[in-house]
């Protein structure tokens, strides 16, 4: 089929060497040897397949493009798939970044929350130990008050009873005052 477009092609060239001069078929028309020459080249390209070279040359070029537009479409979709892997890995880990930012955030609130409570238990027992230690130091008053009354009347008893009375009435009186003492402080 190239041939015959080829010779086609050389034919119809030479339709406008004909009608340069009286007789186109002789050597002297240069034309004619133009068009011997012409066709001497196109025979010689032809013996020598050249078309047929160039054909599978250009064959074998558009086979690599072909084969290389192949691997390129082969490593396209490689790296999609790539990115894809990529893509659902970053949302698995940001997913596991706000799960554990989450989790954290919930940790920190029942710290936060049990170290109130902790402070409350804390001031309350240091209420309770200072209200003890008043109460200790308000029983340990009392009880100094009424060991240093019933010395002074002790005291005072005895001072009295030596200047007025008997040994007997003063044993009467020191048991009464320390009857009368000892109901009044319980």
């Amino acid at each position: 089929m190239r041939n015959i477009i080829a010779l086609v092609l050389t034919f119809g060239a030479a339709g406008p060497a004909l009608a340069a001069g009286d007789s186109f078929f002789s050597l002297e028309n240069t034309n004619f040897v133009v068009l011997l020459a012409f066709l001497l080249f196109i025979g010689i390209l032809f013996y020598m397949k050249v078309p047929g070279k160039l054909g599978g040359m250009l064959d074998s070029r558009a086979e690599g493009i072909k084969s290389e537009l192949d691997e390129a479409r082969a490593l396209r979709e490689e790296a999609q798939t790539i990115l894809a892997s990529y893509e659902r890995k970053q949302k698995e880990v940001q997913e596991q970044a706000d799960r554990i930012v989450t989790s954290a955030r919930e940790e920190a609130a029942k710290a936060a929350e049990q170290a109130k409570a902790d402070l409350k238990l804390s001031i309350e027992r240091r209420i309770a130990a200072a209200e003890d230690q008043i109460a200790s130091a308000e029983a340990s008053a009392v009880k100094d008050v009424r060991d240093q009354a019933v010395l002074i009347a002790v005291a005072t008893a005895r001072e009295v009873i030596a200047k007025q009375m008997t040994a007997a009435e003063g044993n009467k009186l020191i048991d009464s005052a320390i009857a009368e003492v000892d109901a009044k402080l319980h």
